[in-house]
């Protein structure tokens, strides 16, 4: 696939305007290509742009552009979430895997939850694909794509990126890198905990009102900072009205990056810049006007669990 197809896929996802299956098929691979080369802990240089869930709101994702640069000007990690819940997941996750084929040094895309077979399912990934492809290949493309993603990050050896949170079962860096991601994400252990898990106001370990991964508190954060010699934690995940919320003493950050939530939950996004010296800078951004109407006609109510 030459640059020049590339760009005018670009082009057309940009417009949020599909592009061919068999077109799919070839991206697709090679993004598998690309990413089969990277680690379970993809090492990123600052300065980078950290970006929560984005979950097929397209005409958000175009704000977030607006509002951090366009990529390649703008270096960004991506934790996750790219489908599910928005009227466009098929375009926002093309275009996202577009630009990784097109400049893999300058755009990072590690799992969510929601890249799973099971969850697309479910949450509307798999509808959507149906619905505007009339065949369930473009999404069997997908998953095996998501089957491929890194599982997180670390910017400068000092900032650990995951979409969900910690493990019970995992101590250092080390541990996930030994991890063999390259399947659908198991009901339980160590992959499944790093997208699912949450932080919250508790000592050590509970279970989780998801049903999979764990709750942990601000003393397990601290103690795989310390094992790591880590600054921060960033993750996604978890709805945050104000787009991103710090938590234990500035140890872990949610970051979401979906404004007004499933075109109903009136939250502002945010996306956290960081500079060469990994100091933060949160941007804020509202939702793009008039998605609703866009949207109108597709909406189909998809089962709420955990909005």
């Amino acid at each position: 696939m030459g640059s020049s197809d590339l760009d005018r896929q670009i082009e057309q996802l940009r417009q949020c305007e599909i592009i061919t299956e068999n077109e799919v098929k070839t991206l697709c691979q090679k993004a598998r290509e690309i990413l089969a080369e990277e680690s379970n802990v993809q090492k990123i240089d600052a300065p980078v742009t950290i970006c929560g869930d984005i979950h097929g709101q397209f005409y958000d994702l175009k704000e977030l552009f607006k509002v951090g640069g366009e990529c390649p000007d703008t270096n960004y990690l991506f934790m996750g979430d790219f489908v599910d819940r928005g009227f466009y997941s098929v375009e926002t996750f093309l275009l996202l895997l577009a630009l990784k084929v097109r400049y893999p040094d300058r755009i990072t895309l590690i799992r969510g939850n929601h890249e799973s077979r099971q969850i697309t399912q479910v949450y509307g990934f798999y509808d959507e694909c149906l619905r505007k492809y009339g065949s369930v290949n473009v999404w069997r493309y997908c998953c095996e794509v998501f089957d491929h993603l890194a599982l997180s990050a670390i910017i400068d050896n000092k900032i650990f990126c995951v979409h969900g949170g910690l493990s019970p079962s995992i101590n250092t860096i080390d541990q996930i890198r030994s991890i063999d991601r390259k399947l659908e994400v198991p009901h339980d252990g160590a992959m499944c905990d790093l997208l699912w898990s949450d932080p919250d106001d508790i000592e050590g370990w509970g279970l989780s009102p998801r049903g999979a991964g764990y709750l942990f508190g601000g003393d397990v954060v601290q103690s795989f900072l310390h094992n790591n010699d880590l600054n921060l934690i960033a993750r996604a995940h978890q709805l945050v009205m104000e787009g991103y919320k710090l938590l234990f003493n500035d140890t872990i950050v949610t970051v979401w990056s979906a404004p007004n939530y499933c075109y109903r939950c009136g939250n502002v996004a945010a996306i956290l810049e960081l500079n060469d010296n990994l100091e933060s800078n949160y941007k804020i951004f509202d939702a793009a006007v008039g998605v609703e109407a866009r949207g109108a006609g597709l909406r189909k109510r998809a089962p709420d669990y955990f909005l």
